[in-house]
Parts: structure tokens; C-alpha cells; sequence
């Protein structure tokens, strides 16, 4: 699912739509080129692939000026029955690291928590589908 861009906004919480896919996304320095916010209030960024180790840890720099920018830390430790994903965001640019910390946290745990379940989602439907196909 990550390495698809395309699917960007289906899963970050606040992007709305994608603008354009590098074609070496998901490749360390390539970048998504994304809009978040509610039509007519769009706000076209960008987020940058940092470090890509598939199949258990993705880096971003993701933008959304004029809030700032966060590196985003997506891993993934296999389990009997699939794969736990958790998630670390944190602002490193602008005025969102003007809120403290334990602020910054507590806003990005309900919006990682969703970010998380529309990954699931993601997964387990396109494994349903693979399993069907697969009879």
C-alpha cells in the first residue's frame, strides 16, 4: 500500500487528493505531490520519501505549510496472522513546533489512529480480494 502513491490520500488523514507521483516513488528522495484541506480552502504540498526499507520501514518528510512540516515513521514487525504498524509523527519544521510536545503528541495520536485504521482497511480488503482470486 505505501509504495503505491496513488493511495496517499486514501489513507493520510487531512490529504484530499494527489496532484502527481514521481516515477521513482517509493525510491529515498522521491516525492508525492499531494493537496490537503476541503475544496476551495486546498493547500498543494509535497512529501518526500526519507528512507524506504521494505517490507518494514518507511521515513517521510511530509509538508503542509503554512502548519509546518513532519517526519513521519511507519514500521511494520510481521506476526503470526499478519503485521503490527505503528507510526511516529512529530513536527521538525514551522510553527507547529511552537505547541509543546506532550500538544503535538496528543493531536497527532487521534489523527495517527485513524491513519492506521484506514491502512488497515486498505490491507485487509486487498488480501480478501487476493484470497478470492486465489480459489
Amino acid at each position: 500500500m505505501l509504495s503505491n502513491g496513488w493511495l496517499y490520500p486514501v489513507w493520510v488523514v487531512g490529504a484530499s487528493r494527489m496532484r502527481d507521483v514521481e516515477s521513482s516513488w517509493p525510491a529515498e528522495g522521491a516525492q508525492l505531490h499531494h493537496s490537503f484541506g476541503v475544496w476551495p480552502a486546498l493547500i498543494n504540498d509535497s512529501t518526500s520519501m526519507l528512507e524506504w526499507q521494505p517490507p518494514t520501514r518507511a521515513k517521510l518528510k511530509a509538508r503542509g505549510w503554512p502548519a509546518g512540516s513532519a517526519e513521519v515513521v511507519l514500521e511494520v514487525a510481521r506476526q503470526d496472522k499478519g503485521c503490527t504498524v505503528t507510526i511516529t509523527e512529530d513536527a521538525v519544521e514551522g510553527p507547529g513546533l511552537l505547541a509543546p510536545k506532550p500538544v503535538r503528541d496528543a493531536a497527532m495520536l487521534v489523527r495517527n489512529r485513524e491513519t492506521l485504521q484506514r491502512l488497515a482497511y486498505l490491507a485487509e480488503g486487498h488480501a480478501g480480494r487476493s484470497q478470492q482470486g486465489a480459489d
